[in-house]
């Protein structure tokens, strides 16, 4: 032993064949840390490869072993694949035997690399599997049984007292409910996860959470306790007259929990006729309007063992179907930071407001301390009128107010539940004399997803813009992409997402949000293939289609599917919405007449520039139904490139056949034979060029077109959502990054900047939410946390700091790292957690002398773009040909061109 240790030891020394150096790390089923939940019948494995001090490792091998653990915890066996050659190290499918329903496992794997080293077995992750039948589910769907209150609807709580007679070993709570839920053991509350159980398609898909509870049980006497509210299931959802019960009528709860003794005993508890029912404090809870607490009826205790209910009402059992339980697929929302209140404000009006300085999502926390029956009320805005006004006009119907009632027994603490709000500033109704600041604080609520992107220039409006981005994603995603989090609406508009989840995936790890997001779309889609304006639909409620089929909003089906993919090389994405994708295009070839669509209600590109008093044609209008026709290209181009991936070679030559037709009909209707496009907007040149609408050899000439038309308007964008996100990408293309450049950089209204220098913390809904003058454009549609135009993002990574998937390496196992540098930037600095490891990308300009330091992650290669191709390029202060892991590349005009392999590097290019 000692002999083989010494071996070892030299080994390492002399950078040998030393598993030390190589390891493996971030294990993930599903692409979940040991998801205590899963219903994929065959999981798949990812993780990432530590290289230790080696630059250029790939994985040549790897060796998986999966083990099932007993309810008493042993671990055995019960698949190993064997030595695989190969150097995926992502969504590799476990193949053994049939997995078991509510069974824990657990798995591990190793890998040998390019050098011939072997790393040790890594640590073990594990994953439960979901409860794969509704037989598997005993419990019962139950709700109070006391009168339900038709007006108000307070909170309904459930209880059950539980007696423990022996040692627990594990005890696991399946969860679910319609409405909101919140549940507690002993007056502990389950989990750390809020707004569950999502909103999916519930009709369709409800999801279910699992957790581990083990520790929350004693010997002895326990409570279980459930707190409910209307949340998405019953509250009132949409602008246009809402109406509140789109699910149901009533919510209700499903529990239950498995406990395992340390005899190898079990039982089983669940919700059924013997739980009991009341009320308490919360006695109004609405997502727009938000909450009412009353603390003078607390039932303290009621969720802890020992409490009297004797007056509790029992509860009423529902017979509801058990076919549509899911495991959840995505990151639930989570409270993430918090904001301290910053500035204390008396507005013209004498009302009392605070500042916390960023325009967040969540709700405040407020200690609070008076009199029984005093009446706190905080109502919640984004901005202040011209005037330093509360204003909340745009919030339309929302009153977005929370309201505290003190039971009079000193410092109270209140925070909301089953709402949330959208807001920078709160006014504060109730309290005489002054406010305190440290007795309120804003709670940030988001789904967990975690945070993967960063980018900073030597720009800091730029900054601040990404900083905006950022944080309207953050507000905009909680379990479902948003339009806004603040007025009557918050709704899972397509066409917003659409145009963002490119940079959506650079910010944060959205695979399995989109995943989830996306097959709620596929279930709430016409029969006809038409795709409903918002998922989940509740506009249509599966009946009309006259709320769905826009272009640009519809196209949702194709290209989320595909931007994931790109983000993450994840061809399960496509395989799962193949179908839908599919019926989009279908649907789209059966509206057009001779391949034209120029049918149908769209809303075309929404919120472009336009002048209220247009006497020199100033409006940058967009046919509407020259959009579709683009998108209608573009679409099919999508689903060749879905079929190509998972080889459906029918369709790929089929509808390959179909887009050169598409692109022909395009031409014949909206191109002369000058090459001049109909609308001669920035809108329909972006799109005519970005999906490749025009024959070669007009396509340099529209660029030019394009660049004039952005000078014709003296450097200002016009573009609405759809034609935004591709407008400086055209340009930079085709060799306008300058203009690209000025564009992003121009300062004053309409431009990305002109909401940066008006102080906004987020992302605008239109490019002048609040005007030159001050006043606010239409109050009925001006949202301040909307994030569509923040899709400009995407642009910053991959252009500015050059950061990007190159040809066919999806999801960063092939990279391209090739900044673009202008705008007079000095420096742009970017990382990105791929699925493989961190990717960075700094660079900077120092007099004649460009730097750039990279870093790429083990089991990836990357193609190296240095400007200028006459200068002088060394990597670490040596020549590059000192570095063996650096070969040349392709001769591209304008670069010098690598090829390397993971790992630093550190190169400086003089110019020539």
């Amino acid at each position: 032993m000692i002999k083989k240790f010494l071996v070892f030891l030299l080994a390492c020394f002399f950078g040998l064949n030393c598993y030390a150096q190589l390891s493996v790390t971030h294990l993930l089923t599903e692409s979940q840390s040991n998801p205590l939940s899963i219903d994929v019948k065959m999981p798949r494995f990812s993780w990432q490869v530590l290289a230790g001090n080696k630059n250029s490792v790939l994985q040549s091998a790897y060796e998986i072993k999966v083990g099932e653990i007993s309810p008493l915890g042993k671990d055995a066996q019960i698949w190993q694949s064997g030595k695989v050659a190969g150097d995926q190290s992502v969504y590799i499918p476990y193949k053994g035997d049939a997995l078991k329903s509510g069974v824990q496992y657990s798995w591990q794997v190793r890998i040998w690399d390019n050098y011939g080293r072997v790393s040790a077995w890594s640590a073990k992750a594990y994953w439960r599997m979901g409860l794969l039948s509704p037989a598997d589910w005993k419990a019962k769907w139950i709700g109070p049984g006391y009168p339900d209150d038709a007006v108000n609807k307070p909170s309904p709580m459930l209880r059950k007292a539980v007696t423990v007679t022996k040692t627990v070993k594990s005890a696991v709570a399946y969860i679910t409910s319609h409405g909101f839920y919140e549940a507690q053991i002993n007056g502990v509350k389950v989990g750390d996860a809020y707004l569950t159980p999502g909103w999916t398609s519930y009709h369709n898909r409800l999801q279910y959470q699992v957790y581990d509870v083990t520790t929350m049980l004693t010997k002895g006497q326990n409570a279980i306790g459930a707190k409910l509210g209307s949340g998405w299931y019953r509250s009132p959802l949409g602008p246009s007259n809402p109406s509140p019960n789109h699910y149901g009528n009533d919510v209700g709860l499903l529990f239950q929990l498995q406990i395992t003794y340390t005899d190898g005993t079990s039982e089983t508890i669940i919700s059924d006729e013997s739980w009991k029912s009341s009320t308490g404090e919360l006695r109004y809870a609405e997502i727009y309007n938000g909450a009412t607490i009353d603390a003078r009826m607390e039932q303290k205790g009621w969720a802890q063992a020992g409490f009297n209910d004797q007056a509790w009402a029992g509860v009423k059992v529902q017979d509801y179907n058990k076919d549509n339980l899911i495991a959840t697929y995505n990151e639930p929302v989570k409270k993430q930071t918090t904001f301290k209140a910053q500035k204390l404000i008396t507005t013209p009006k004498k009302e009392k407001v605070i500042d916390f300085g960023q325009n967040v999502v969540g709700w405040v926390r407020v200690k609070l301390n008076g009199k029984a029956g005093d009446t706190i009320k905080i109502s919640h805005t984004e901005v202040l009128d011209k005037a330093g006004n509360f204003y909340t006009e745009n919030l339309r119907a929302a009153r977005a107010q929370n309201i505290y009632i003190l039971k009079g027994t000193g410092d109270e603490y209140f925070e909301p539940q089953f709402t949330w709000q959208g807001f920078r500033y709160i006014k504060v109704e109730g309290i005489a004399g002054d406010l305190n600041l440290d007795n309120f604080t804003a709670q940030v609520i988001y789904s967990d997803m975690a945070l993967t992107g960063t980018f900073s220039c030597s720009n800091p409006l730029l900054n601040q813009l990404q900083h905006n981005i950022q944080w309207g994603q953050k507000g905009n995603f909680l379990d479902v992409p948003t339009d806004c989090p603040q007025r009557d609406e918050r709704l899972g508009w397509t066409g917003d997402a659409q145009v963002f989840s490119r940079t959506a995936s650079y910010n944060m790890n959205v695979h399995n949000f989109f995943a989830k997001w996306l097959k709620d779309l596929t279930a709430d889609q016409f029969k006809s293939g038409s795709v409903p304006h918002i998922i989940p639909d509740i506009f249509s409620g599966g009946g009309s289609e006259r709320d769905g089929g826009s272009t640009g909003w519809g196209d949702v089906a194709t290209i989320v599917p595909w931007n994931m993919y790109l983000a993450y090389g994840d061809k399960q994405i496509l395989a799962d919405q193949y179908v839908s994708m599919k019926a989009w295009v279908d649907y789209m070839q059966h509206q057009a007449k001779d391949n034209l669509w120029n049918t149908g209600g769209h809303f075309g590109d929404w919120l472009f520039y336009s002048v209220s008093n247009d006497m020199d044609g100033a409006s940058a209008i967009t046919s509407k139904y020259l959009i579709a026709q683009c998108f209608y290209a573009h679409s099919t181009q999508l689903l060749i490139n879905a079929a190509k991936v998972l080889g459906n070679k029918a369709d790929e030559d089929y509808y390959t056949n179909l887009i050169g037709k598409i692109k022909d009909a395009f031409v014949k209707e909206y191109v002369t034979g000058n090459g001049l496009v109909s609308s001669d907007t920035q809108t329909a040149y972006s799109l005519a060029l970005e999906f490749d609408m025009l024959p070669e050899n007009l396509r340099q000439q529209a660029a030019g077109r394009l660049a004039a038309n952005v000078k014709r308007y003296d450097n200002h964008l016009t573009t609405g959502f759809l034609g935004t996100p591709y407008l400086c990408d055209v340009l930079s293309r085709f060799g306008y990054a300058d203009v690209a450049y000025k564009l992003l950089l121009q300062e004053s209204y309409p431009s990305w900047l002109y909401p940066v220098k008006k102080g906004a913390t987020t992302i605008w809904e239109r490019w002048d939410g609040i005007r030159p003058d001050g006043e606010f454009e239409t109050p009925s549609m001006n949202s301040f946390n909307h994030y569509a135009y923040g899709a400009i993002g995407d642009w910053m990574y991959r252009v500015i700091a050059g950061i990007d998937t190159k040809n066919e390496g999806v999801g960063y196992k092939q990279i391209s790292i090739k900044p673009t540098v202008g705008g007079k930037l000095t420096f742009a600095n970017a990382t990105y957690e791929t699925i493989y490891g961190k990717l960075s990308s700094n660079w900077k300009t120092e007099g004649d002398t460009f730097y750039m330091d990279i870093i790429i992650p083990a089991n990836t290669t990357a193609t190296v773009y240095i400007p200028d191709d006459n200068g002088v390029v060394s990597e670490n202060s040596k020549p590059v040909s000192a570095n063996k892991d650096i070969k040349a590349g392709a001769v591209i005009p304008g670069f010098k061109v690598f090829e390397v392999g993971s790992g630093s590097y550190h190169f400086s290019s003089k110019k020539g």
